[in-house]
């Protein structure tokens, strides 16, 4: 992962995990690397959590 990346299970909230996944894209000039992919897929699963937590929260 990139030096600048997140530690698991950090608390980031969705619209910072998807400016994260915009950034990861944008480095990669659109084609991710075995490692790129790795993160790409962490960044994901942790925005979709985020997504579900605010849901939650708002109902």
């Amino acid at each position: 992962m990139s030096p600048d990346s997140h530690t698991p299970g950090s608390v980031l909230s969705a619209a910072e995990l998807n400016d994260r996944i915009r950034s990861l894209w944008l480095r990669a000039g659109g084609s991710l690397s075995a490692q790129e992919r790795a993160e790409y897929e962490l960044l994901v699963v942790e925005w979709a959590a985020a997504i579900r937590g605010d849901v939650v929260t708002a109902a």
